[in-house]
């Protein structure tokens, strides 16, 4: 008799009560090897790692947290066959902290706007661009029709930003008014990239120069949220020192993050591996010439501005991120880029950018971080605080979260 109690008694010291009443449940345990804590952290759980609950759809997976807390969801589609073959939600986690999920099926997710923290489209009312944001930022680049636009044609594959405080999707309501040259209360576009690397963007190092795509030609979305906004764009072939090159770009922005992850593939006749560069928009304007002939606050003031000069420029090439403050027309931009250190081969600067110069492998792709966070948006205390929370990211790349699925 006590054999046959001793078995319901060792599971429920294993698992929550509510696990025990479900039929079928995969058992995730996280754990972070770090000593420091870490939020918003994805776990992605493939089909196959789910084939065991018998589901076919993904949109009918659930996960709770071991306080029996349900977790927002999000199928991704990370092959472009426009079906779903991974599920993603977020954690946090104490320094060194071990922690366990039970995913299982039930009713298909369907979540209200007001829970979508990451969304992304093509604009094709304003020439082409495509808009990203999450619940800390917004950035757009630019489509092919606005090259030609006579009211001010633009070729560049620049990363633009835009300046927000608010933790609410603004994306659409800016467009559809189309007045984010205007601080309304929420922010503004506050920067102008021009033909600039902006915040992030890439391009081919070669012969001590430059070489950019121009505009974006097509896109393809994987994920527009709630919790995660991944999409492709593609470029036409651009030239590199008399060497075609064509350039394909996947961004991935998560909720709570001021970074984005940056996947970027090059073909080429180069027979040599390729260096590539990332990029930040720098300028040698003071605070005052930034901010020349504007108001103290400029409501219905076009605001938009290149930043001026670094008032301070951090980097670390052990651990292969640079950061950097910069006066806006209005507050500060707190600025980043982490790139893998051991691909680093130098941080320079080069016309109006600052750059981490990097040596891909034969693959020719690369893979690196960028984001900004505005000084007005309250997400981090001073310029110190940013540089401080940049060396974390840049630690946890290097230490992912453990996942082990029963």
């Amino acid at each position: 008799m006590k054999q046959k109690i001793m078995i319901p008694i060792l599971l429920f010291v294993m698992c929550p009560l509510w696990v025990l009443a479900q039929e079928n449940t995969v058992t995730i345990t996280a754990k972070n090897n770090l000593d420091i804590g870490r939020q918003n952290e994805a776990i992605i759980l493939s089909k196959s790692e789910l084939r065991s609950l018998g589901e076919a759809d993904l949109n009918h997976i659930h996960v709770k947290d071991d306080a029996g807390r349900e977790l927002i969801c999000q199928t991704i589609d990370t092959t472009g066959d426009h079906f779903a073959d991974a599920v993603l939600f977020q954690a946090d986690f104490a320094p060194n902290q071990v922690r366990h999920f039970y995913v299982y099926a039930g009713k298909q997710q369907l979540y209200s706007k007001e829970q979508y923290k990451a969304f992304g489209r093509f604009i094709q009312e304003r020439f082409d661009d495509f808009a990203w944001e999450n619940d800390r930022i917004v950035q757009r680049t630019y489509g092919k029709a606005l090259k030609t636009w006579k009211g001010g044609p633009l070729t560049s594959s620049t990363i633009d930003v835009w300046a927000k405080n608010t933790d609410k999707l603004v994306l659409n309501d800016w467009y559809m008014t189309a007045h984010y040259h205007m601080d309304w209360g929420q922010g503004a576009d506050l920067y102008s990239s021009g033909n600039t690397r902006g915040v992030g963007a890439d391009a081919v190092w070669n012969n001590d120069k430059l070489w950019t795509a121009e505009n974006f030609t097509h896109s393809f979305v994987y994920g527009k949220g709630p919790i995660r906004v991944s999409f492709r764009l593609g470029y036409e072939n651009f030239n590199v020192n008399g060497q075609e090159v064509k350039e394909t770009r996947h961004i991935i922005l998560d909720a709570g993050h001021n970074l984005n992850h940056f996947q970027v593939s090059y073909k080429t006749g180069i027979e040599d591996p390729l260096q590539v560069a990332a990029g930040i928009q720098t300028s040698n304007q003071t605070p005052e010439e930034v901010r020349k002939g504007l108001e103290g606050y400029h409501r219905n003031k076009s605001v938009e501005r290149h930043p001026g000069k670094a008032l301070q420029k951090d980097m670390n090439k052990k651990e292969g991120w640079i950061t950097m403050v910069q006066p806006l027309s209005e507050g500060k931009l707190y600025s980043a880029i982490i790139v893998n250190p051991e691909d680093l081969i130098k941080f320079t600067r080069k016309g109006k950018n600052v750059l981490a110069i990097v040596q891909l492998e034969e693959d020719n792709k690369f893979s690196y971080w960028a984001g900004y966070s505005w000084s007005r948006s309250g997400q981090f205390e001073d310029y110190e605080a940013w540089k401080a929370h940049i060396a974390d990211v840049a630690r946890g790349l290097q230490s992912p979260i453990k996942i082990t699925v029963e």
